[in-house]
């Protein structure tokens, strides 16, 4: 069985050369675990190209935030790339492209909802965006990258609305990507008038980043909080995390 890839191909706008590194960018090891009866064939899955999409995504992000932007702050900078190529946009881009209607997965994995799973989805994104640099070079890639990943970046409404971001969600992510503790959130102290209360928290990663900020709800502390451990981050060298005791 293989997925239809001429009916992908049209809506990549791009026709591989070699149709074997399209098919791989689209089979979940699930599928291999279930097709395969004894040790699945090393290296036959998507795994491998998303590690290098992954790389792909991120140097194609960089490079066009700094070119589209020269006068921003590292921090802002940083804080865009983080969102373009976070999970839950690549899963919006993923959906646009309906790729998971042409992925190859396990049983287990189609009945658990597999095709419209978050991280599947970006994983697969992102073994599309290999198996096109490896099929095509690097400007194929940048051009699938520009139009169907970075789109957002032509429209000014588009890139000012990132400063909205979900901090916290970027920061959960961040963390995830570098192997560091959960962040946790406290409030830790509450002023003000009943009709007017503001909110202080603190957020901690371990026992070494640590930011406090006030808002109106404890909501928008938290997300002032969370961006303060984002910019930390951004700086971070060398740091050992500890777990809280």
């Amino acid at each position: 069985m293989k997925p239809p890839v001429e009916a992908l191909e049209q809506k990549l706008e791009y026709r591989f050369r070699d149709h074997e590194l399209l098919v791989r960018a689209l089979t979940h090891r699930s599928w291999l675990s279930e097709k395969v009866a004894a040790v699945p064939p090393l290296n036959n899955d998507n795994e491998l190209l998303e590690f290098l999409g992954d790389s792909i995504l991120g140097f194609i992000a960089s490079e066009s935030l700094l070119r589209r932007h020269p006068l921003a702050r590292e921090g802002q900078l940083s804080q865009w790339k983080a969102h373009l190529v976070s999970s839950t946009h690549l899963h919006e881009c993923a959906l646009a492209l309906d790729l998971g209607a042409y992925l190859l997965l396990g049983k287990g994995e189609e009945r658990n909802g597999g095709r419209g799973r978050k991280t599947l989805l970006g994983n697969a994104l992102e073994a599309l965006i290999a198996a096109m640099y490896l099929d095509g070079g690097i400007e194929v890639a940048r051009r699938f990258i520009e139009q169907h990943v970075l789109g957002m970046l032509e429209n000014p409404d588009d890139i000012n609305s990132l400063a909205l971001l979900n901090h916290k969600s970027v920061l959960q992510e961040r963390i995830q990507a570098l192997g560091l503790p959960v962040p946790r959130y406290s409030t830790v102290e509450t002023s003000g008038p009943e009709h007017a209360k503001v909110f202080t928290v603190e957020a901690r990663i371990g026992s070494r980043l640590i930011s406090r900020a006030c808002g109106s709800s404890k909501k928008a502390a938290s997300q002032q909080a969370a961006e303060l451990l984002i910019k930390q981050l951004n700086h971070l060298d060398g740091i050992t995390f500890e777990a809280d005791s």
